[in-house]
């Protein structure tokens, strides 16, 4: 089982920066995909950011974030970072780190097994 625990999450003004960090307890084959989605009371799950773990370093964005949000990687630590700019009300939600084996559509929430418990972040004046 691969376990994930998010960070990061808080509250930000309109404009500004977070950063979210996701820790993976292995890199595997369990893991080759990790992406970021996120939740808000009501609506369903939407995927923001995708990135391959196994050294293509392949990335994708939900359009609504692309040119603002940005996702890495630091496979020394087995972490993955969303590096979150010129943060929007919209953007407003609780945040989940997945992990899956890389088959099915990026954003879609079935090609995940495995989730964090979530950070919460609020984009507000």
């Amino acid at each position: 089982q691969v376990q994930l625990v998010e960070s990061g999450g808080g509250s930000v003004q309109p404009g500004g920066s977070l950063t979210l960090s996701c820790v993976a307890s292995e890199f595997s084959m369990r893991a080759r995909v990790i992406a970021w989605f996120r939740q808000v009371p009501g609506k369903e799950r939407e995927g923001v950011a995708s990135i391959s773990t196994s050294g293509s370093n392949f990335s994708y964005y939900a359009d609504s974030v692309k040119g603002r949000f940005t996702i890495a990687q630091d496979s020394t630590k087995r972490t993955v970072f969303l590096q979150m700019n010129s943060a929007k009300p919209e953007d407003t939600a609780m945040y989940y780190c997945a992990s899956g084996s890389g088959g099915g559509a990026w954003f879609h929430v079935t090609s995940y097994t495995y989730w964090g418990q979530g950070t919460q972040v609020t984009v507000s004046s």
